[in-house]
């Protein structure tokens, strides 16, 4: 059926028309009649009691329209957590309530404890200023590993030891500890993956309003995750009817995953707006987007990998506390669970595995999904242990995985990959990026240009990572034995209009990734018409019938599925009507380059006949239903598994520490492609963001639960002149379960390009004498050198 061979193009982005010419609209853009504004008044604590709020003077402020506290919504539920992860004792993880704003006491810097509604933006921030509260503060903790010690404060009164959870996965412990006392040679690193802050363009932004007359909300906002925020608020938070409440996810200046969740001010807000009758507005400040925007990552973590005497992996054993924050977020609990733990295969037939996670709350920011959620974490894992290995071993870290790698599979002429930790890997060639990317890497000279350096006082290192993830999360039955309170399975509506133009709804929703293009793209090539026919309508709830929205690479993947359900659709109906036209039977109608041909003839009729056919039925099929116009819902069979190869080469100044990303060569295999450059693009951003937490991010709390840098004064963000020239490449094994034949590309170059750069680094230490097993993310030239003088 593919016709006009768009699929697979470069085509470039329409959507970026509007972006670069500043024709966006955001939620920020929008200014509703009567239009008034929010400001919070936050608690400057990182563990405080509320002793007592007085907003008498704030309300004496000019333009204050009204001021809320914790007290008047006391009987408001809390916002949910969309995920149950059980106890290794078959108990339920402890959920305390996730309050719009906190009546007792603040559990981490930010917590809301009123919020003042103005006629101007600065007229709240100015009352919000007014709002007298006293604290009595109480002691903190923000490391999720001594969270978990006796005697530390409790985040929740009653959460004994702060322990949210504790979990395992894999073969039993004494079957691994056993393997690991049979070992020719251990391999131990104990290190933390640490909290990183998301930095989208845009800070998260509100618009709530209500109209009597229909009794209908509306809710602007820079989110993800449209429907689901909808369904969360109605059925979980606000009780409200679901078919009166509308939210809008507009132009989004991108997510990383810090706008899949729903947070308490969405709720808060379209709570207000009822009741002073005016629509309410709220963008958060760029301080308040680093203090409360979903952080990421932060685990403390001991892992061990044992080898035979030939270098095969006998075993892994990992222990993790994970830290949660002060509360849980949407998917916060499965992040280093479900989307952590069963990805500690890897690459390699490890034959014993087991992984303990202990999950705790702290006095910080809650921590959720941020780019890649909990497979960047196992990748880091697993591959600063095979490089770490093979300089403990003295073998090449290239052998050694090639070694270790599960063989070619591609889950039709051989089964899919059966792992340790519950997965079933799609398809894959491991080997095969790997020696893509030595040849592209000129792996010997490197290799002869490091002995080089090191005889002339130069540290060069190349470090390696070769990675798996799961995308496409979906399968509903899958994730909800894996603990996920709803299915994951996405919306596709292809319109047909009477002129053959094409009107496409989708329940995904895109804030950056292309998906105007990429869908318009797979759409076209299927009917075979122009893509200017094509339209791509997404990220509004009265539109579009459901969606689950985008995140973990899941939209071309599962909703473009569904999109291409609902054309197959199309077409069958087409042949019916063209069949009817033709004087044939439908079985002998063909549909190619946009025609409906009778076979083994010249009679056809164009898409756009066969259209307007549908649409003025006087000549048509008797029995058949006039229109073009089909839904479909895409439940997949499994989750997709790209994977890949990165390699880094550094050079580490041994007078300051400090380090040079020399190249950067990255072998990605995310299944069939769609549209190439807008993978590129996709690599190329995430592996930015994957070398930013290698070298220059991370959240620093101090002992009294406050952000150290949370300003772009003091968090260091990587720009563009501390990269070179990306060398990409690809391989193409498709997806064996998906239409077509894609894996998802969002996160590939997040997940596989950290542990390269500081194995990397390693590398470099190790060739000029410096046996350094770890050095703490981000790696600084202060922490750098400081390794070297141990």
């Amino acid at each position: 059926m593919s016709t006009n061979g768009l699929i697979g193009k470069s085509v470039k982005r329409v959507e970026d028309k509007r972006f670069i010419t500043g024709r966006g609209n955001y939620t920020d853009d929008i200014v509703l009649p009567h239009q008034t504004y929010a400001s919070f008044v936050r608690c400057p604590y990182g563990h405080a009691k509320i002793l007592s709020v007085d907003t008498s003077a704030a309300k004496t402020m000019p333009g204050v329209v009204a001021i809320y506290t914790g007290a008047d919504v006391a009987d408001v539920n809390g916002v949910p957590c969309g995920w149950q992860v059980n106890f290794k004792n078959g108990d339920t993880m402890k959920e305390p309530k996730h309050p719009l704003l906190v009546s007792d006491k603040a559990r981490h810097v930010g917590d809301a404890v009123a919020l003042v509604i103005a006629e101007t933006k600065e007229q709240a921030v100015d009352a919000a200023e007014a709002v007298v509260v006293e604290y009595e503060e109480l002691p903190c903790v923000v490391d999720a590993f001594k969270a978990a010690q006796p005697g530390a404060p409790l985040v929740h009164d009653d959460v004994p030891n702060n322990m949210c959870y504790d979990w395992a996965l894999g073969n039993p412990i004494e079957e691994v500890n056993a393997a690991m006392a049979a070992a020719a040679h251990v391999t131990s690193l104990e290190f933390v993956n640490q909290r990183l802050v998301p930095n989208a363009i845009e800070p998260r932004c509100y618009n709530s309003s209500y109209d009597a007359t229909s009794d209908k909300y509306v809710l602007y906002t820079s989110t993800q995750n449209p429907h689901v925020i909808r369904l969360l608020m109605c059925a979980f938070v606000l009780g409200l009817p679901e078919h009166k409440v509308r939210v809008v996810g507009p132009d989004v200046g991108g997510g990383f995953g810090s706008k899949i969740f729903h947070y308490t001010e969405e709720a808060l807000l379209t709570w207000c707006t009822r009741k002073i009758g005016r629509p309410i507005k709220w963008t958060a400040t760029r301080s308040e987007a680093f203090q409360l925007d979903a952080h990421g990552r932060d685990h403390v973590t001991k892992a061990e990998m044992g080898f035979d005497n030939d270098g095969k992996i006998v075993a892994l054993r990992v222990k993790t506390y994970a830290n949660l924050g002060a509360y849980l977020s949407t998917f916060g609990s499965c992040v280093p669970t479900y989307l952590h733990g069963t990805l500690l295969q890897g690459l390699y037939t490890t034959p014993k595995i087991n992984v303990d996670v202990t999950a705790t709350f702290t006095n910080t920011t809650p921590v959720d999904a941020y780019r890649g959620a909990g497979r960047p974490e196992a990748t880091y894992l697993l591959e600063r242990l095979i490089d770490l290995a093979a300089l403990e071993m003295n073998v090449d870290p290239v052998q050694l995985r090639f070694k270790n790698f599960i063989p070619p599979f591609d889950g039709v002429n051989q089964p899919g990959y059966q792992t340790q930790v519950a997965l079933q890997y799609d398809s894959g060639n491991y080997h095969g990026v790997l020696e893509k990317g030595l040849k592209m890497l000129g792996y010997e000279d490197v290799r002869k240009a490091q002995k080089e350096a090191a005889g002339n006082g130069k540290l060069i290192g190349v470090g390696f990572s070769t990675y798996i993830e799961a995308c496409g999360i979906a399968p509903s039955a899958v994730v909800g034995s894996l603990g996920a309170r709803a299915g994951l399975f996405e919306v596709g509506q292809v319109r047909v209009q009477p002129t053959g133009k094409v009107s496409v709804f989708t329940g995904s929703h895109s804030h950056g990734q292309g998906h105007e293009t990429t869908f318009a793209q797979v759409v076209a090539d299927k009917l075979g018409i122009p893509m200017e026919d094509v339209d791509i309508i997404h990220g509004d709830t009265d539109s579009v019938a459901f969606g689950m929205g985008t995140y973990g690479s899941r939209s071309l993947a599962v909703g473009g599925s569904a999109i291409v359900k609902s054309i197959d659709k199309i077409v069958e109906k087409g042949k019916k009507i063209a069949a009817h036209k033709l004087e044939a039977s439908a079985d002998d109608i063909d549909f190619t380059d946009g025609k409906f041909t009778v076979k083994g003839t010249d009679k056809s009729l164009s898409f756009g006949d066969i259209a307007l056919t549908a649409y003025v039925p006087h000549v048509y099929p008797p029995g058949l239903e006039p229109g073009l116009d089909f839904s479909s819902f895409y439940d997949p069979a499994n989750f997709t598994y790209p994977f890949g190869c990165h390699i880094a080469v550094v050079e580490v100044d041994k007078e300051t520490g400090k380090v040079q990303l020399k190249r950067f060569v990255a072998v990605d295999d995310v299944g069939n492609v769609i549209n190439p450059m807008i993978v590129e693009g996709q690599i190329h951003g995430g592996v930015v963001q994957g070398v930013g937490q290698a070298l220059f991010e991370g959240a620093e709390y101090d002992d009294n639960g406050q952000l150290t840098n949370g300003s772009y004064m003091d968090y260091c963000m990587p720009r563009a002149d501390d990269f070179p020239m990306f060398e990409t490449g690809s391989q193409v094994t498709p997806c064996p379960h998906n239409p077509l034949g894609v894996k998802g590309a969002g996160e590939a170059g997040c997940i596989g390009s950290t542990p390269a750069v500081v194995n990397a680094v390693i590398d470099a230490l190790w060739s000029g004498g410096h046996k350094v097993k770890d050095i703490r993310m981000p790696l600084t030239s202060e922490r750098v050198w400081n390794a070297m003088q141990d």
